[in-house]
């Protein structure tokens, strides 16, 4: 049950107290005290102790002080997943009530002022004839509330089976709740309990003893730390400081527009209490930075420049003139977002210093998230439960099936589906938020310890925002990898090269070299702006600036793009007379973007000055677009006034609605300004060592797990650079790929199943120097005998001067005639035995077949792999002429993304690399879709008409067929490696 589910079902027994006990748990402690009120219901919170789902003890608090021990304890035993002694602790604040027969178990007799006995209504009779009915003042009523109806008991049964990984009917009696457990009116527990009265006066006195309170207010205090130094005027002085002695490192000229804004912010964050939210920010950058991280802060906090003074954000608001009422005011009840890019291996030391620097005494936490029933996976789950047999579970997961035609288990398998769908299933971590409290965490709630390693709240984002928790968003982002690699790449293969500042991004803004790259859109591997939406969108506006990037960065969301204002907003930047269109206060509003809404603040504006709301109305709207609303009924009622304001100020409904409409599809997809301006940032420093240093930065992007794309096209992309890309080889190769000059060794990380204990093992041996020969390698690094021919047939050992069939032909012998330990060095030499073998004919086509395997990819022209060659050899330069026109062409497939229409239809965008490697953009409409499905990697023969928007060229598929490779050589008896001629090389 939900909180708000129990909460209605006591008061529909008529309760005016009631205790939410939940099992080694307190996820729903906060929100059931805060909607408690709403049913005229006192709140009391607890935990019921159990192990292995046998009742240890359930424990109430007394006050908050009582909760913190509760959760102390129950933290202690989930960190160490101990489980809980027969005897609880003497808590201070809390009390402990053990149910009668686990006393009988343990044979306790000595109870302290805050324990009790718990008598269940099953437990009556025994009671009368047993040593614990002289503890007269010790007994209490104990009853169970866990189902409402049948259905809730047999979901629970359900759910048991699920988490103890076993079918409904082998679930042991031990690990399910009881079908009475259900609530039952008060008048009759009375009438069971007639004839001890004393139990009922002692549950009632019990219960009074027990409070809870905390703040959920609007005007709710800041929960989060407090202060960093002594005081909180301290603090706002170190802010302060910083803040001026930031003004000359960013500003060449302090104007007065700059200082003006400053003395606003820094008065407003006084104001609002929020002066140790920067400081903290501010003290992560500075560790990131003492440890040569790289980083990006964005979010609405980057509208801010106090944030731009302290490092916080690169982003400068008065450059971008950035909505600061986005950022803060007075009506905002939550801070400012700060989100913190660092790379994913400097996020994790960046979270240890933050729990070890402001933790001390357990007042961090990382925040935790609600993973819910989605129905596939629940009726995968209760199809195992239910023994259904893996190819039906299959079936019913795909919906294609008739519902008359399913058996009586299986339609049991849909109906609970459904019921569980969107229900909880389990805690897991937000993506990135870290909380830091001024109280101990465990003032709110327990923690979980999951294999990251730190605490863990058991309550996500919104009951933390409830109570005035306001999370720290630490990310981890594959770019900042890239950069930050790249430079160390550069280095190593440049030495003595000089590298400017890479965080002083703004001589990147007017470089000429990197504008026109960016106009082409030649930007594969550069941060978000590389994806094939991102490259149309870059050439339909001719984007050669930072401000116009920066625009582009929020165009591109589903939002904008969704609404038609993508569109619109390619109109207006293209044909000044179509800005005309703007409505005259939109167009004062949001000038700079045509008067079109392209960030979430122009919600704000549009809100407050068009529609005449206050802030705090204007960024409810704001929240409620994202999905964060609280209150979906707060958000229709400022909806209401949206429109009924505009009515008063005389707009038209057309108008009305159609601005409306235009807020409304944004559905929290849009950036703030500032994260956008952030991710611009980013983009233009990746677009800078592209530019300059393009070999290196493509090895520091295939190091990175790539980005958008394969790894075979970022060596592709290095190729046309000027790159000679090399198979791994086992005297020149890392784990990691690396470059020398020129020259691109690909590293050993990307062979499909080589294990990485031997990558270690083989560059260990190397210290000692190159090796020499097969024997040599088989002596100095051992592997089993599968290991080895990974390496030989992808060529590893190429420098050796044999081919790889002879080495194939001797590692096998010699593993199966000589006695080789593939865990242990060779204490002896296996002996430099040279065979008189046959000459080997090994062909491309081979080696291409081995490379697909083992690479994913082939270091060859795939089209030379056509088992027949193109019928036609048009290319993407020639669609200029044939605009209007059908055509045929032939694309090898890079990626398909997948869209829907109006009408939810599924429709595709193709990108593919043409006969010469250059792109080819396809658009596949539903009914093509459907007809002609895109069935995996390979070269595709493509029919389509070619059409131009904004001077883009791209094909309406009209159908589309995957052609068929030659079969593979290594496998076909009747292959003739004499005929078969050399194959076109794409890399090196």
């Amino acid at each position: 049950m939900s909180e708000k589910e129990l909460l209605a079902l006591a008061q529909a027994y008529g309760c005016n107290v009631f205790p939410l006990t939940d099992i080694n748990n307190t996820s729903g402690c906060l929100n059931f005290i805060r909607r408690a009120p709403e049913y005229g219901i006192r709140p009391i919170v607890g935990i019921d102790f159990r192990n292995k789902a046998q009742q240890s003890y359930v424990c109430l608090a007394i006050n908050n002080q009582g909760f913190l021990e509760l959760n102390n304890f129950l933290s202690k035993h989930l960190h160490n997943d101990e489980p809980f002694p027969d005897v609880a602790p003497g808590f201070q604040n809390a009390i402990t009530v053990y149910p009668f027969q686990k006393l009988l178990e343990i044979k306790k007799t000595v109870f302290a002022e805050n324990e009790f006995i718990g008598v269940s209504i099953d437990d009556i009779n025994k009671l009368q004839f047993s040593k614990y009915i002289r503890f007269k003042d010790k007994l209490v009523l104990l009853h169970t509330v866990s189902f409402r109806n049948k259905r809730d008991y047999n979901v629970h049964r359900l759910l048991r089976a699920i988490d103890n990984n076993v079918l409904l009917s082998k679930l042991s009696k031990t690990q399910q709740g009881a079908p009475e457990h259900q609530i039952m009116p008060i008048s009759e527990i009375e009438k069971h309990f007639q004839d001890f009265p004393r139990i009922l006066k002692n549950t009632k006195q019990l219960l009074e003893r027990c409070s809870i309170q905390f703040d959920f207010s609007n005007n709710r205090k800041n929960q989060n730390l407090s202060t960093l130094y002594d005081c909180k005027e301290k603090d706002f002085e170190v802010l302060a400081k910083l803040c001026y002695q930031g003004l000359p490192k960013r500003y060449d000229t302090v104007s007065e527009t700059i200082k003006q804004r400053l003395e606003k912010e820094l008065n407003l964050i006084k104001q609002q209490d929020y002066v140790s939210f920067f400081l903290i920010n501010w003290k992560i950058i500075q560790y990131a930075k003492s440890k040569g991280y790289y980083y990006v802060g964005r979010g609405s906090g980057a509208n801010s420049i106090v944030a731009y003074l302290l490092q916080i954000t690169d982003v400068d608001p008065i450059e971008l003139d950035l909505y600061f009422e986005r950022f803060m005011n007075l009506y905002r009840a939550t801070p400012p977002d700060f989100d913190i890019d660092f790379s994913t291996w400097d996020r994790e030391d960046v979270t240890r210093f933050i729990f070890e620097e402001f933790g001390a005494h357990g007042q961090v936490a990382l925040l935790g998230a609600y993973v819910t029933f989605q129905y596939r996976g629940a009726v995968r789950e209760l199809g195992k439960v239910f023994g259904v047999p893996k190819y039906e579970i299959d079936k019913l997961c795909s919906g294609k099936f008739g519902y008359d035609q399913l058996d009586g288990l299986s339609k049991l398998v849909l109906r609970y589906a459904k019921y569980l769908e969107g229900r909880p299933n389990y805690i897991s971590i937000h993506a990135a938020g870290i909380l830091i409290s001024d109280a101990p965490m465990h003032y709110f709630s327990a923690t979980n310890m999951p294999p990251k390693g730190f605490p863990t709240v058991q309550f996500d984002m919104h009951i933390a925002e409830d109570v005035g928790l306001y999370k720290f968003d630490i990310l981890g982002q594959r770019g900042l990898g890239k950069i930050k690699d790249a430079i160390a790449i550069i280095k190593e293969n440049r030495p003595g090269v000089n590298l400017p500042d890479i965080h002083n991004a703004k001589p990147f803004f007017v470089n000429e070299r990197i504008n026109a790259m960016i106009e082409r859109a030649e930007c594969i591997g550069c941060f978000y702006v590389e994806s094939p939406a991102m490259r149309m969108l870059l050439k339909k506006l001719g984007v050669r600036d930072y401000l116009t990037l920066v625009a582009a960065s929020s165009i591109i969301r589903p939002g904008v793009a969704k609404s038609g204002m993508m569109r619109e907003y390619i109109l207006r930047h293209k044909n000044p007379e179509r800005r005309k269109r703007a409505h005259p206060v939109l167009w004062d509003l949001m000038e700079d973007t045509y008067g079109v809404m392209v960030y979430q603040e122009d919600v704000i504006k549009v809100a407050h000055h068009f529609a005449g709301l206050d802030l705090g109305e204007a960024d409810v709207l704001r929240r409620g677009m994202s999905g964060k609303y609280r209150s979906r009924e707060e958000f229709l009622v400022v909806k209401e006034k949206f429109i009924s304001n505009c009515r008063e100020r005389g707009e038209q409904d057309a108008v009305i609605f159609e601005v409306w409409r235009q807020i409304e599809s944004f559905a929290g997809y849009a950036f703030a300004k500032g994260h956008s301006a952030s991710y611009a940032v980013e983009s233009y420093q990746s677009l800078f060592l592209k530019c300059y240093y393009p070999l290196e930065y493509m090895v520091a992007t295939v190091n990175n797990g790539g980005g958008f794309y394969r790894t075979e096209l970022y060596l592709h992309e290095a190729k046309k650079l000027g790159g000679n890309i090399h198979l791994p080889c086992v005297n020149r190769s890392r784990i990691e790929t690396i470059i020398h000059g020129i020259d691109i060794y690909l590293g050993f990380q990307h062979l499909q199943g080589f294990e990485k204990r031997n990558m270690i093992s083989l560059l260990q041996a190397r210290i000692h120097g190159d090796f020499e020969s097969l024997d040599d390698f088989m002596e100095r690094v051992p592997m089993s005998i599968e290991q080895l021919d990974i390496l030989i047939r992808i060529d590893a050992f190429r420098s050796l001067g044999k081919d790889k069939r002879t080495l194939l032909w001797e590692a096998y012998y010699k593993y199966n005639h000589l006695a080789i330990d593939d865990l242990q060095p060779q204490l002896f030499r296996l002996g430099a035995r040279e065979f008189m073998l046959p000459q080997f004919t090994i062909t491309d086509l081979e080696n291409a077949f081995d490379q697909l395997e083992l690479l994913n990819f082939t270091m060859y022209d795939v089209y030379s792999l056509l088992e027949t060659p193109p019928t036609s050899n048009l290319l993407t330069r020639d669609l200029v002429v044939y605009k209007g026109k059908v055509i045929t062409i032939y694309g090898y497939l890079i990626t398909a993304k997948n869209t829907s229409t109006h009408k939810g239809d599924r429709m595709y965008f193709g990108t593919f690399l043409d006969q010469e490697g250059q792109w080819l953009d396809t658009v596949h409409f539903p009914p093509v879709a459907k007809r002609y499905p895109f069935r995996g990697k390979g070269i595709y023969r493509i029919t389509g008409k070619v059409v131009e928007e904004f001077d883009f060229l791209s094909v309406e598929v009209i159908k589309q067929e995957r052609m068929p490779y030659v079969s593979d050589p290594r496998f076909d008896i009747t292959y003739n490696r004499k005929d078969f001629p050399k194959l076109n090389t794409v890399f090196g």
